[in-house]
């Protein structure tokens, strides 16, 4: 039986090294000069091909290669970061429709912590929004089965599905004594990325959920709906992105294009490969496949110069924190609400062949002015104080493995120095009477007991942040709308 292993473990070490070995060749040849190789790690290569060997012989059941190799590579992605994962046909599918703005399973954004799911965010008018579930919330169980033990692609299968069917969603929530039991029924999730509406009259709102492939397109849209249904100039525009994941990066170019000088720089990224060092900019090549068709230059010239205030939370992650970014430093507009998640990372997909792919994080992205939002985020010029739920929201940050900032020489303390004289709290009092929306009812206990359940509605006229960001809007109206803000 030892002779047997020792050959079975000798095969296998050479199959794999000779795949290594070709990998290498050619991972390393356009990226280091000529003759210079990196070793491989001979050691850990054999200790690989011997647990390979004991699992083929003494499992308590049999496991097919196929199998065992798949299970490898997800355990050298999953182990690099929070973003980088391995792809199998389904889970590759799903990626892109998930881009396209449809497909069935509860609208929840996730990510994978210490074993269990965790809920980044809830996607708007999804069931598990309308059901309750909030950032923060560990995924424990699967109608029976437990989340332990799954890997994240897994659980996100099992969470999706055809329409109409039921599944139960056991979660563990801080605060909370006992785990919370949430039934739903899947949907097919039609995310409208773009929503908009007139406040009143010369005042603007629009909402982007998540950036797809036709988001640049439908805020254009929207934009010009806006213009023509007011009377007159615009006075004022809010851009909300809280809660907003992320998504396509060419998508958020393209609604920085729509506000910004043409060519102005929004994001550049940096990474080891040159493929990974990127410079976006405002420009047509950068977020349309056909030139030709120039949304954003058919805008209407008001939008390029309107006074404007964006809105951000601690759900507002990846690309909405590339527009958030790029409209501060560009001081376009000024960012309103709470530190962002900080998800700062490029994940670029590459195709492994029989429809699989892996997700690898290559480059971190940074704002037009040099900052890394990796770990980060993007910190508001005005801070709400009445989000006191944002204290306990789970960030990029708080992941396991998370990705460093990047930028090791600037310690927090600096970091906070920098940003600590502009930031401003928003004041609670002076808001109702400037605007047109109505300030939330003073609540009684019985009303707080049934807000807990229900999550608040971005855009309605109880939504605080956006009152306080019109008021915000007409206090400046006679200056620069980007003016510093003074202490």
């Amino acid at each position: 039986m030892g002779d047997k292993m020792r050959q079975f473990g000798l095969v296998i070490f050479g199959a794999i090294t000779g795949v290594m070995l070709s990998l290498n060749f050619s991972a390393v040849a356009d990226k280091e000069p000529q003759g210079v190789l990196h070793p491989l790690p001979v050691e850990e290569l054999r200790a690989f091909t011997e647990v390979f060997g004991r699992i083929k012989n003494d499992y308590v059941e049999p496991v097919e290669d196929k199998k065992l190799i798949t299970e490898a590579i997800n355990g050298m992605l999953t182990g690099l970061d929070p973003h980088s994962a391995y792809l199998d046909a389904d889970a590759f599918k799903e990626l892109q429709i998930g881009t396209q703005g449809e497909f069935g399973g509860l609208g929840i954004e996730v990510s994978m912590e210490d074993g269990f799911v965790k809920v980044i965010s809830p996607i708007e008018d999804t069931p598990a929004f309308r059901a309750g579930i909030k950032p923060g919330d560990l995924i424990i169980k699967l109608d029976d089965t437990a989340v332990k033990g799954l890997s994240l692609t897994e659980a996100i299968k099992r969470m999706r599905g055809k329409p109409d069917t039921p599944i139960t969603l056991t979660v563990v929530r801080k605060g909370e004594t006992k785990p919370i039991v949430f039934p739903l029924v899947r949907a097919v999730i039609r995310i409208q990325s773009v929503k908009s509406k007139m406040i009143e009259p010369g005042y603007g709102y629009i909402r982007i959920t998540q950036f797809q492939e036709q988001t640049g397109e439908n805020l254009a849209k929207a934009i010009d709906k806006l213009f023509k249904e007011n009377a007159g100039s615009m006075k004022g525009l809010v851009l909300d992105l809280r809660n907003d994941p992320g998504g396509l990066l060419n998508g958020a170019v393209a609604v920085s294009a729509a506000f910004l000088p043409e060519d102005s720089l929004v994001v550049y990224t940096d990474g080891r490969s040159e493929d990974a060092k990127m410079k976006l900019k405002a420009s047509p090549e950068f977020y349309l496949r056909d030139t030709k068709n120039d949304y954003v230059k058919r805008l209407p010239p008001g939008i390029k110069t309107v006074p404007m205030v964006t809105l951000v939370n601690g759900g507002s992650a990846s690309a909405s924190e590339i527009v958030a970014g790029a409209l501060q430093d560009h001081k376009r507009s000024i960012v309103m609400g709470t530190q962002t998640f900080g998800k700062g990372s490029v994940q670029t997909i590459l195709p492994l062949g029989n429809n699989t792919a892996i997700k690898l994080t290559t480059a971190r992205y940074y704002t037009p002015n040099g900052q890394s939002i990796q770990a980060k985020g993007i910190t508001p010029d005005v801070m709400d104080e009445l989000a006191k739920d944002e204290v306990e929201r789970l960030r990029e940050a708080d992941l396991d493995r998370h990705l460093s900032n990047g930028k090791a020489e600037e310690s927090k303390r600096e970091a906070e120095a920098k940003v600590a004289p502009e930031a401003k709290v928003v004041p609670e009092a002076k808001v109702a009477p400037k605007t047109g929306v109505k300030p939330a009812k003073p609540e009684n206990e019985e009303d707080k007991s049934k807000k807990r359940e229900s999550p608040p509605e971005f855009g309605s006229s109880d939504d605080l942040l956006l009152v306080q960001a019109i008021s915000y809007i007409k206090e400046n109206s006679g200056k620069r709308a980007t003016a510093k803000i003074e202490n």
